[in-house]
């Protein structure tokens, strides 16, 4: 391992907007994110897969009133996000260095106000179905989750997991879709999101790929 790789998994110990293994508050959190790691009652938004964080950051500079959460299992992607944070002082700012699989072991029953999916793998091949962040199994981890008023975001290149996506959510009872659009950057939807991007989404839509977006609610 690199001695800068090293450096950023000891400052993620030390800052306190990391959670992750080894600190006391990674096995008490679930239930107390506001209590314990803001200090406040804002409305909590967790960002999926968050790579370096540049979306979950973006999101917390535009919003003050709201708290913001990134979720990866990556230390070093976590580190930048959570130095940046840091230095401009942002103190509605959080990473949780974890499994997205496990994400209801730190989340209580409807603590979760919004929840980000932002360019995901899209698994392609159908014995990986399951991996998808937006398949059944993990649809139905993140209903609990949710808050009633609640809602999720949705946003990626890939047209096959996008259609895959609608069309499970146009077969289930309990979802409601609110927005969605096949060319974000061609919607009326495009001034809602800041001009925020992830490093995914940059690299996208500079080759002139249309971004996709859904925004969805679990209804009952």
């Amino acid at each position: 391992m690199s001695r800068k790789k090293l450096q950023r998994f000891k400052e993620n110990e030390e800052n306190r907007n990391v959670v992750q293994p080894g600190k006391d508050v990674f096995e008490k959190i679930k239930g107390h994110w506001n209590k314990v790691q803001f200090e406040n009652v804002h409305p909590i938004v967790v960002e999926l897969a968050c790579g370096r964080g540049e979306f979950t950051v973006g999101l917390a500079r535009e919003y003050p009133e709201k708290n913001f959460i990134g979720v990866d299992i990556k230390g070093a992607r976590i580190w930048k996000g959570s130095t940046i944070a840091i230095q401009e002082g942002l103190q509605n700012v959080a990473f949780l260095r974890t499994q997205i699989q496990v994400l209801d072991k730190f989340f209580a029953e409807g603590e979760i106000a919004e929840l980000w999916i932002t360019f995901p793998d899209p698994f392609p091949r159908e014995g990986d179905e399951k991996r998808r962040l937006t398949s059944p199994k993990f649809l139905e981890m993140y209903k609990p989750l949710i808050q009633k008023e609640g809602v999720v975001h949705f946003k990626t290149d890939n047209t096959d997991l996008f259609n895959y996506t609608l069309d499970l959510l146009d077969q289930r009872e309990d979802t409601e879709i609110l927005i969605k659009t096949h060319d974000f950057y061609h919607s009326p939807w495009k001034e809602e999101h800041h001009g925020i991007k992830t490093k995914y989404e940059k690299i996208f839509s500079d080759k002139g790929e249309k971004i996709k977006y859904l925004k969805f609610r679990f209804i009952s």
